[in-house]
């Protein structure tokens, strides 16, 4: 597959709570059946330390997919702004994941980090969800 979309999300209940990832991969031009989703519980941290391995995790399906290039579609913004270099990581848990992102990113020959609003990115948040909620959480 030589271009995959990505449509990743990551939430914690609580913030900091019990967080889980839901990651949504299409083959490019092929908008309505997923080639692959994932949906788990990581654990306890904050909104974006799960936004940010939900894209990991994204970028580690792509790379699987034998992708070239990738779109990674997120509804955070602060993410998304953070990794094309218009804000600043100052979070230090953000801090030990995002080299992880950058290393990631270096398997494909192209790759966007785009924001989507929320109800744009509704199977990635609804994985989210079903992961906590069968969690107990």
């Amino acid at each position: 597959m030589n271009k995959l979309i990505i449509y990743t999300d990551g939430g914690a209940r609580g913030n900091p709570g019990p967080a889980a990832i839901g990651v949504a991969v299409y083959e490019a031009g092929k908008p309505n059946n997923p080639v692959k989703t994932l949906s788990k519980v990581i654990g306890h941290t904050t909104n974006n330390q799960a936004e940010y391995h939900a894209l990991l995790a994204g970028l580690q399906l792509a790379e699987q997919l034998r992708a070239e290039e990738v779109v990674c579609y997120l509804d955070s913004e602060l993410v998304v702004k953070q990794l094309n270099g218009q804000y600043k990581v100052k979070d230090a848990g953000l801090k030990e994941i995002v080299p992880q992102i950058f290393k990631a990113q270096n398997q494909f020959r192209k790759i966007e980090f785009k924001h989507v609003p929320r109800e744009k990115n509704k199977l990635a948040d609804q994985l989210v969800n079903e992961a906590l909620d069968k969690a107990g959480h």
